[in-house]
This record gives C-alpha cells, structure tokens and sequence, in this order.
C-alpha cells in the first residue's frame, strides 16, 4: 500500500508539470424562444432530407439528383471526409502497439591483436515490439481531436449538399420565371400587333393621325425587343445550371410552368432546432470540441512517457546455422522520458492551442446568429411577398379593367390612342411583377429551406 500510494504521490506531481491551460472565453450566444415573423406559426414537423421533392415538379427533382452526384463542391467535400478519416485511422494508430522485423546480414574485415585481417560474418534477425501507454490521455485527446475534426468534415459535406441543392432549386425556379416572362412577351407582341394594325387601317382611312400609327409601331418594336433579351438570360441560367451539375453547357428539362409550382409547407420548428438541424452549425460545433481536446494534447507533451520495448531474434556467425541452430536472443525493457527544459515552447503552443479553442468558439456564435437572421429574413421575405402578392392582383385586375375600358373608347372614337397605350403600359408591368412576385415567392421558400438546414440533421 505504500508502494501504490507513493506512485499515486509521484503521477500527480507528474501530473502538475503539464503546461498551463489559459481558461476558456465565456459564451455571449443567447437562442430567442421563438421567431419573431407570424409566419412561423407553421407545423413543427421534421424536414425532409430531399426538401425538393415537396415541389412536385419531377424535372426539378432530377435536376437537384443530377447536381447533387456530380457538382465539383460536392466531391471535394467527400474527399476531404475520405482524409481526415484517414488523419483519424493515423491518430489512432499511434495508440496502437508497433512492430517490426529486420534482417542484417553482415560481413566485415578487420585487424587482430596482432595486426593480422580477420574476417568475419553476422547473420541476425530481429523482431522488434514497442508501446506507449497513455499515462495522461496525451494520445487519447489527440484522437478525439481527429474524431471531432472528421465529424465536422462530414458536416461540411452536408452543408456543401445543402447549398448546391438550394442553388440548383432556385435557379431551376428562376429559368421557370424566365420562361414565363417570354411567353408573357411573346403574347404582349401579339397584342401589340394588333393595335398596330388596327392604327395603321384608322391611319390608311383618315380617322386618326400618323401620329399615333407610329405610336402603336414604337410599342410594338419595344415589346420585339424584350423576346431575344429574355431569350438570352434563359440560356446564360440554363448553361450555369448545367456548369452547376458538373456537366457542359447544354438545355434543362422543364418540368411544371411558374403558376402551377406554388412554395410548399415548410416545418419551421423552434430556433433552438437549428443547433442539432444546420450543417454549418454542427461543423462549427464539432470545430469547438476539436479545439478544446487540441489543446489538452498540446499541454500534455511536458509530461514523461512511458514506452514499453520488447526485441528477440536470431543470430550466428554461419549461414547454415543461422537456418538451423541459431543462437536466440531477447531484451525487455521500459523508457521514461520527460522534457527537462524546452525554453517554454511547449507553453506557447498551448497559448497558441487556447486561442484557437476561443476563436472557434467565437466563430460558432457567429454561425448560430447568422443561422438565426437568415430563417428570421426568409421567413419575413415569405409572409411579405404575400402581402404583395395580393396588392398585386388588386392592381392588376385595376389594370385590366382600365385597359377594356380604354380599348372600348379609342375603338369608338371618344379617346386617343394614348389612352389605350398608357391602359396596356400598366397592365405590363403588372403582370410582369406577378411573375417577377411568383418567382421571388418560391425562392424564398427555397431559402427558408436551407435556412432550416433542410433536413440534414443526424446524418
């Protein structure tokens, strides 16, 4: 008992000579306990993990399938959870036992005691064991700061799904807004045509002044040009979707037109859920704890190490015998080493390791709050945009109205064909913004998704 407790007396002191942790920075990360939108009173039910599929447009699915297995952020990120699962299988090896074998053959020529050469021959084969035990967790802390390292790479693989998904949902919504704002264009430009056909009969016939013929033709040339424009922008979003899918530039397939896709119900659940459900946060996360058991292991390099050595082999000075009676031999022995002065560098690695931990810290409060502002910002976009959306029909039902009236008048003479003009002016741009509205709309709730994390969590 005196043995034990005087081995006891000497690992604390041991123990003590570590280097000095600094003591970590104090958390200012408050979580609200509820969004302050009134859109978050929607159902707190899980999300799914292919939040695409609530859509219902089997192009976008394939579309966001296709992104997913071959967009180059993607893999990248996969290839670094392949490393640092190897940097994990390395740490852990240096808790393992080694061992080794060697062969040395060896032939030498020197002087006697009496001046004579003399030749002589070594065969030997060895087999040689060691290991250290983990007396303070030094090699312990070291791979549970790999573990970590490697979960928070696996989270940034999930965060990298996440966003290229929502890119891939929001451009393919935003081509649909664009296909819509042509086949609006194309049918504005037959709308114009005939008014400018119609002014250029009252012209021919002396009813009305050229004046307003050329009027009608400026209108449609304008309504003309906007076709190749938007034409354009339709084909620079169709190649960046396919440069985003990781194939060359080429045609998207469409899927249901922008009035029959309509933003789902999203699950919004409580901002405390985002802890466990954003990627980014649980790759901040895991960045803390890699951090903290960094620095343990840091500390612990001032304390002794323990290595147990074991050797046994072969050994004669004649091939034949060396095959067949050889001579054995063996050596057992245990190594205590402890740095007796290093100049406090092993300190100031520590200091190095201890800021590290708090500035991880600092940065996954910065995460959480950016989480927080952007389902807060996504959730207000959604509710607003419905708001406007509904000022928007009002007006463009106004608009409407105006126009028939305004084409009834001009056709029979009691007004100019400014009238008319401005009536079709304001009817545009009302339809315009309620494509504009509608794509705007649903990709606020495709943000809101990846806000929420999109169902990543626990994977």
């Amino acid at each position: 008992m005196k043995r034990s407790a005087a081995a006891a007396g000497v690992a604390l002191v041991l123990a003590g000579c570590a280097a000095r942790i600094p003591a970590p920075i104090e958390s200012q990360l408050s979580v609200p306990a509820q969004w302050r939108s009134q859109a978050a009173g929607m159902e707190k039910a899980a999300l799914e993990r292919e939040w695409w599929q609530a859509y219902g447009d089997p192009a976008l699915s394939d579309l966001v399938a296709r992104v997913l297995r071959h967009n180059t952020d993607v893999r990248l990120a996969q290839l670094r959870v392949a490393e640092f699962r190897a940097r994990l299988a390395a740490a852990d090896a240096n808790r393992a036992p080694t061992l080794g074998a060697t062969l040395t053959p060896v032939r030498t020529r020197t002087l006697a005691y009496n001046g004579v050469p003399a030749i002589t021959n070594l065969f030997a084969g060895e087999f040689q064991a060691a290991y250290e035990i983990d007396l303070w967790g030094r090699l312990a802390h070291a791979s549970e700061a790999a573990a970590q390292s490697l979960a928070a790479e696996r989270a940034n693989a999930d965060a990298a799904q996440l966003s290229v998904a929502a890119l891939a949902a929001n451009g393919y919504l935003q081509l649909r807004g664009l296909d819509a704002q042509l086949d609006l264009a194309r049918a504005t430009l037959d709308l114009r045509e005939q008014s400018r056909r119609l002014a250029q009969r009252q012209f021919e016939t002396g009813y009305t002044s050229r004046l307003e013929w050329l009027q009608a033709q400026a209108e449609y040339e304008a309504a003309a040009e906007q076709v190749p424009q938007l034409l354009r922008q339709i084909s620079e979003q169709e190649n960046a979707l396919s440069l985003l899918a990781g194939s060359s530039p080429g045609p998207i397939a469409r899927g249901k037109t922008l009035d029959e896709l309509s933003p789902p119900v999203i699950p919004v659940g409580l901002p405390s859920t985002l802890l466990q459900r954003r990627p980014d946060i649980a790759r901040a996360g895991h960045g803390v704890a890699a951090a903290k058991s960094g620095v343990q292991a840091t500390s612990e390099q001032l304390l002794p190490t323990l290595r147990l050595t074991a050797t046994g082999g072969v050994q004669s000075t004649d091939f034949s015998k060396f095959l067949h009676d050889p001579a054995f031999l063996w050596r057992v022995g245990a190594g205590l080493a402890a740095p007796v002065w290093d100049g406090g560098r092993v300190q100031a690695q520590t200091d190095a390791a201890a800021a590290q931990r708090d500035q991880s810290l600092v940065a996954y409060e910065q995460t959480v709050r950016v989480a927080l502002a952007e389902v807060e910002n996504s959730l207000s976009a959604l509710q607003r945009l419905r708001e406007q959306t509904v000022q928007n029909d009002a007006r463009r039902a106004t608009a409407a109205e105006t126009l028939r009236i305004a084409r009834n008048r001009y056709r029979n003479g009691y007004a100019s064909y400014l009238e008319e003009l401005d009536a079709q002016r304001t009817l545009f741009n009302a339809d315009v913004t309620r494509l504009q509205l509608r794509s705007r709309l649903l990709g606020a709730s495709v943000d809101l998704y990846r806000a929420l994390g999109g169902g990543w969590a626990g994977d």
